[in-house]
């Protein structure tokens, strides 16, 4: 139980990580270089985040390891 907490701690960091780098790539691609998105290729972005997440937390509830950080690795 307590792998399943910290593999979900660790995966929600990543997450907190992978949205800041994807929010600054678009922030730098719209603002700095001056190249409009529109809204539904943004839309699309953050849907295959959302998409990754959901697969990500299915894993681990499912007892499998993402990046090698199973429950048997913290034994």
């Amino acid at each position: 139980m307590i792998g399943m907490a910290i593999s979900l701690l660790w995966m929600l960091l990543g997450l907190v990580v992978l949205c800041a780098i994807i929010w600054f790539v678009l922030y730098v691609v719209q603002k700095i270089l001056g190249i409009a998105l529109p809204e539904r290729v943004v839309q699309a972005i953050w849907l295959c985040v959302l998409i990754l997440v959901v697969i990500a937390i299915l894993t681990i509830l499912a007892g499998g390891s993402i990046g090698g950080m199973g429950m048997h690795s913290l034994r």
